[in-house]
């Protein structure tokens, strides 16, 4: 059965909005663990639009469930994360001009990179993930490279309608039957809502789902353990 992570990101978006102290992504963290996220996510960008070095070790302390540091094969990061020891890193691409990640990564162009980053944090027991389209070349090189788990990103498939949004719902299945085949274990986001998440949620293997703007859009009208609870209870 698929579970819920919990990204805060945007908790961290309206705060800097400010540049003040609120709202706290520490919080919002602690408030989705009560109502049934079983993983706090967060990316540290290199340009730190959001989330700060001081929200990702605050909630290594605090966090009670799992801590997934989305993060780029970069040396300043992955310096970062071996100081902050989170429970999972999730290598994904990263530009500075682009709104919000607009792709999976492509391992097998940056591979030398990704092997690293994924070998350095493996080596003190980090669990790597990379968040890649759902693509047989890039499930392949995933494996390679010696990360333990895929995200595949679902942003094509939220954007699509009808038809289209069919024919994505299949090739996320499909790649999630190819991952499992390698031993790769099944995780997906990005662009996941109320009207959207089921459908992902019953896919073949699917372990986790990690989600955010979403929830802390609906947050805004509802309160945010109302919103977690909510989408936990769909995902079920």
């Amino acid at each position: 059965m698929a579970t819920l992570g919990l990204n805060v990101d945007h908790t961290a978006t309206v705060r800097q909005a400010r540049r003040g102290t609120e709202p706290d992504p520490v919080a919002a963290a602690l408030i989705g663990e009560m109502a049934g996220a079983v993983c706090i996510t967060v990316h540290l960008r290199e340009d730190r639009r959001h989330i700060q070095d001081r929200d990702v070790f605050l909630l290594r302390e605090v966090v009670q469930t799992r801590l997934n540091l989305e993060m780029a094969a970069t040396e300043e990061i992955t310096k970062i994360a071996l100081d902050l020891r989170p429970d999972q890193a999730t290598i994904v691409p990263e530009k500075r001009e682009e709104v919000t990640t607009e792709g999976g990564l492509d391992v097998v162009a940056n591979r030398a990179a990704v092997e690293w980053t994924t070998k350095t944090l493996r080596d003190k027991g980090v669990l790597i993930s990379l968040f890649i389209d759902p693509d047989e070349a890039q499930i392949a090189a995933t494996r390679e490279v010696g990360a333990q788990a895929v995200e595949f990103h679902t942003g094509a498939y939220a954007n699509a309608r009808g038809s289209e949004q069919a024919a994505e719902l299949e090739r996320l299945r499909v790649a999630s039957l190819a991952a499992h085949a390698l031993g790769l274990q099944v995780n997906a986001g990005h662009g996941l809502n109320m009207v959207n998440v089921v459908p992902v949620a019953r896919l073949p293997h699917m372990v986790e789902l990690n989600i955010g703007h979403s929830i802390i859009s609906r947050a805004l009208f509802v309160g945010l353990e109302r919103a977690v609870r909510e989408m936990v209870e769909l995902i079920r």
